[in-house]
């Protein structure tokens, strides 16, 4: 059995959309995100646009996306990858509505550092007291 660190970030994103699938297909608007850790998705989603209500109801969706819409979104969020540069730590958000029956997607590629790591890469002593001193 493959362990999620042997596959690609592509392969992996690839699966999130095939379990998506069926909730994909009930809503046309909201926000897929995935969370990276070390260039393996971990936790993933949708953030749904609020529902609307009246009179103590809620009322449903009519149509979610099709599955050529899903398979455009799919592409779209695939290749948005190739704009995310040397971080292995953060999260990816795709904002997506269909709009004049296309689905329209804005992708936001957040990275995450964290500062210990650093400073075990950077030990104190290879930078120069006076640099420290410069900042109070």
């Amino acid at each position: 059995m493959l362990k999620t660190e042997q596959l690609s970030l592509v392969r992996q994103m690839d699966i999130v959309f095939k379990e998506l699938q069926e909730e994909l297909s009930a809503l046309s608007s909201g926000t897929v995100f995935v969370q990276i850790r070390n260039n393996v998705i971990g936790k993933f989603g949708i953030r749904h646009n609020p529902l609307s209500g009246r009179n103590g109801v809620f009322t449903a969706e009519n149509e979610g996306l099709t599955a050529v819409q899903q398979s455009s979104f799919r592409l779209m969020a695939l290749e948005s990858l190739k704009y995310k540069r040397r971080w292995t730590h953060g999260e990816i958000s795709y904002e997506f509505a269909i709009r004049q029956g296309i689905v329209v997607v804005d992708a936001t590629l957040e990275s995450n550092y964290n500062m210990a790591n650093l400073l075990i890469r950077y030990p104190r002593n290879a930078h120069t007291e006076s640099s420290d001193q410069s900042y109070g």
